[in-house]
Parts: structure tokens; C-alpha cells; sequence
């Protein structure tokens, strides 16, 4: 299962970097970066759990949920600065790094998180934290991005099947995309986590009075 999640996980981010090498504008840009923080990187993380390559084992004190929490939020809010944009836009060298870093952010928040998931209710605990403060933050970003009244990145707009989007449209439907795959995402990786912490809670009460 784990060497599936890995290949699966691998396969998505191929396609997550190709769509971000497309001529998709903002719609493009967003779409690759939740695909590889929000899909590929949970699966690769969980792909790689427990092995040498996972970034929480070689370095436990570093790899944990809320400061890789902060990373992800620190990485994923400069990228989306205007100048940060261009740059990423206007040279192949800054579509690399950005995508590499969205990348590293997000396997190192997933991997942190599933270490948590592995341990005792309060490290769960923070783990479910780590991941619900993801998922406002990413909301928020996805809320400001839709809802301005002007174009932020300097964006073309593009055509796609037929349909032609404007800058503004473009700009629009990547928030909605934020919105529904990047903090939905997350928000469902919290929730599940804190459903185990529940029911580990309700298995210890049940021990207790048994």
C-alpha cells in the first residue's frame, strides 16, 4: 500500500509540474501547486512513513507539525506575493524553485503530521492543529485571491477548449481552486486525525472502567 501511495504520489506530482509548465495562467499555477502540496505530498509523506527517507525520523526535532506548519504558510503566501509571481512566471529558474519549495513545504508539513498520527493523543493532537491552521490559512489566501476586484499577478488570462478566460476570470477560478482542493485537503486530513484522537480517548475511557 505504501509503495503505492509513493508511485501514485510521484505520477501526480509529474502531472502537477507539467500542468505548472502550460500556458494556464493563475488557473494553471494553482491547480499545479494544490496537486503537489495537497495531493502528491500526502501521498509521497505516507509513501515514505517510517523509512529512512522520511524527513520526521532523520530529523525529529525539526520535522514537527506546527513549525512545519509555519514553513508551509511562510512559502506558500511569499510565493503568491506579486513580484514573487513574476519572477516564477517570466523564468523557467523560478518556476523550478517555486515549485521545489511548495514541494519540500508540503511533504515535510504531511510527513510531520503522520508522525504525529502514529504517536500518543496529545502529539495527535498537534498534528490536528498543524493541519486545521493550514487549511484557514490556505482558505484565507484562496478567499483574497477570488474575491479581488483586480488582477494581482499580472496575469493574460488563456484559452482553453474553446473558452477564452479573462485576467480577472483566470485569477478567479485559481482562488477557487485554492479553495476547494488546498484547504479542503487539509481540513480533511485534520478532521481524520482528530476523529483517532477521539476514539483513542473514548478506547482509554472504556479500559479505565472496564
Amino acid at each position: 500500500m505504501r509503495r503505492g501511495a509513493l508511485v501514485t504520489g510521484l505520477t501526480m506530482l509529474a502531472f502537477a509540474w507539467a500542468i505548472a509548465a502550460g500556458p494556464y495562467a493563475v488557473t494553471g499555477h494553482m491547480l499545479a501547486h494544490m496537486v503537489a502540496v495537497a495531493v502528491a505530498a500526502p501521498l509521497m509523506a505516507f509513501g515514505i512513513a517510517g523509512t529512512r527517507s522520511d524527513p520526521s525520523i532523520r530529523l525529529p526535532h525539526v520535522v514537527t507539525p506546527l513549525p512545519m506548519s509555519l514553513l508551509d504558510m511562510f512559502v506558500v503566501w511569499g510565493w503568491h506575493a506579486p513580484a514573487a509571481r513574476a519572477f516564477a512566471d517570466s523564468s523557467a529558474v523560478g518556476l523550478i524553485i517555486e515549485q521545489a519549495m511548495f514541494l519540500v513545504a508540503g511533504l515535510l508539513l504531511w510527513s510531520a503530521c503522520i508522525s504525529a498520527f502514529d504517536g500518543r493523543g496529545a502529539r495527535r493532537a498537534v498534528g490536528v492543529i498543524a493541519l486545521l491552521l493550514t487549511s484557514m490559512h490556505m482558505t484565507l489566501l484562496g478567499v483574497l485571491v477570488t474575491l479581488a476586484p483586480r488582477t494581482l499577478f499580472g496575469t493574460a488570462g488563456f484559452t482553453c477548449l474553446g473558452q477564452s478566460f479573462s485576467p480577472l476570470a483566470d485569477q478567479q477560478l485559481g482562488g477557487v481552486i485554492m479553495l476547494l482542493v488546498g484547504a479542503g485537503s487539509y481540513l480533511v486530513g485534520g478532521l481524520w486525525i482528530l476523529s483517532r484522537v477521539m476514539w483513542g480517548q473514548q478506547d482509554a475511557s472504556a479500559r479505565q472502567w472496564s
